[in-house]
């Protein structure tokens, strides 16, 4: 019941010295005498009197009988040793569950992530997080909605894009590449443009309309190390990821969006890639957890791989 070793036991009134009240009491009535738990625990004989002592004065009962050859629990004795090891069982088994998270992680993860990243990126990667973690079991919610971590008991989200001030801790796992595209069929009726000039001559864009700020967004280029800006006129303006995409494959408008979400139209032709020397700037992608001064460890190898995951998505 009791791992042997040096015990520094201590008579304050703290829980943590009731537990080891209660480890010091199951290990006299084992071995039937003061002095044998005393050894058996490296304590003082005195302390070990003491503690038990104070022991019954606190739960107002007489726990152990005393005769000259040995020491036997009384009736109360036996009904609290018998809560004694239910209770220590419970401890020790909640602290090799602790123990084996460490080595093996295991438990529920709650998860938010943005529907098309989850969708294209990380449902695809997940055999083989199950298989490098086999007991730990993930609810996935997808969306780009504010989420309370705290209140709605998420353990962890991951957003793309330039992020306020939370009160969260971010953890910065990637940046996605981003292209400007349109489709064949939009460059067959409006041409390719070969500069920044060239885009204010006739195109249209879909604009895509924050939902944060209600307002269209411009479609932004790196010229160099420097944004620029582009407004162009457009027939649609959409606040919706999959809206935008279809936006664009219907030939509406130029899009901008990250690399990931349009490889396979882009090598079967159906959009093509404009102005590549003046790409749009990257889009920060971040994880977001609650503050806690201890992560768990099935929350940490999450986060871990997801960034092993995603680093790779340029």
């Amino acid at each position: 019941m009791l791992n042997n070793g040096h015990h520094h036991f201590k008579t304050s009134n703290n829980a943590m010295d009731r537990l080891e009240a209660m480890r010091l009491y199951t290990r006299i009535v084992e071995l039937g005498s003061f002095t044998a738990a005393a050894d058996d625990l490296n304590l003082p004989r005195a302390t070990v009197t003491h503690a038990i002592k104070r022991l019954e004065a606190r739960l107002g009962a007489q726990l152990l009988q005393r005769t000259t050859r040995r020491v036997r629990a009384t009736r109360d004795g036996e009904t609290y040793y018998g809560h004694c090891l239910r209770l220590l069982a419970d401890v020790d088994e909640v602290e090799t569950d602790f123990r084996e998270a460490r080595v093996q992680p295991k438990g529920r993860l709650r998860v938010d992530l943005p529907a098309t990243l989850a969708r294209l990126l990380v449902i695809p990667a997940l055999r083989d997080f199950f298989a490098r973690f086999p007991q730990i079991q993930l609810d996935i919610g997808t969306g780009d909605r504010f989420v309370d971590l705290v209140r709605e008991g998420v353990d962890c989200v991951l957003r793309v894009g330039e992020l306020g001030d939370s009160g969260m801790v971010g953890r910065r796992v990637a940046t996605l590449e981003q292209v400007t595209v349109a489709s064949a069929a939009y460059v067959r009726r409006h041409g390719l443009p070969d500069s920044l000039a060239a885009l204010q001559d006739g195109h249209l864009a879909v604009n895509w309309v924050s939902p944060t700020t209600h307002r269209a967004e411009p479609l932004e280029f790196m010229v160099g190390r420097k944004r620029r800006e582009v407004v162009l006129p457009g027939c649609v303006s959409v606040s919706g990821v999959d809206a935008y995409l279809g936006c664009c494959e219907a030939g509406l408008g130029i899009a901008q969006m990250p690399r990931y979400r349009i490889v396979d139209a882009l090598k079967s032709g159906g959009l093509r890639e404009l102005l590549p020397a003046h790409p749009p700037p990257s889009l920060p992608m971040t994880i977001l957890y609650p503050q806690q001064r201890q992560m768990p460890a099935r929350l940490r190898v999450f986060v871990d791989w997801l960034v092993e995951l995603t680093t790779g998505q340029r």
